[in-house]
């Protein structure tokens, strides 16, 4: 069996992939892999609680529910550095920046999926994470600037002045 560039770890959102050497832009990393079902096959298992359905097109579906299927444990990043493509029916993983080791590696599982299954709000990239940081940085400093306009305007009031 050929050498993986990549390990399967422990992640924010569960178990993930990591890179264990550097990979190359453009490199292939893996397949997504498993059993081929209609679409509305896949609907019913998604129904059932089915993770792992890539959709290839509007008539077919992977199941990657298999072990085997490793590609099955990358991420969802909004800002990925890997893509998914599906060329003449198979799925396939690629780098599409250098990725350095020990770095996890993601793919934008697309504008449906995040809405629909992650929830926009709900999304744990770095990117997501940063942005609702920052955002809560910003209501603790404009709620802090507010009290203190407050105890100053009610200082004035009483006749206080500084």
């Amino acid at each position: 069996m050929p050498k993986r560039p990549f390990r399967v770890g422990r992640s924010r959102t569960g178990l993930g992939l990591f890179a264990t050497e550097p990979i190359k832009k453009r490199t292939l990393i893996a397949y997504y892999v498993g059993q081929r079902i209609s679409t509305a096959e896949a609907e019913r298992r998604e129904n059932k609680g089915a993770r792992y359905l890539y959709e290839l097109n509007k008539h077919w579906t992977i199941d990657g529910k298999s072990r085997r299927n490793l590609a099955r444990y990358a991420n969802h990043s909004c800002r990925p550095n890997a893509e998914s493509d599906v060329v003449k029916g198979q799925v396939t993983i690629r780098a599409i920046r250098n990725i350095k080791p020990g770095e996890e590696i993601t793919y934008d599982y697309g504008e449906d999926y995040l809405r629909n299954v992650i929830g926009v709000s709900r999304c744990k990239c770095d990117k997501c994470r940063a942005k609702r940081a920052k955002a809560q940085r910003e209501r603790r400093l404009k709620a802090k600037r507010a009290a203190a306009r407050k105890k100053r305007l009610n200082g004035h009031a009483n006749g206080k002045a500084r």
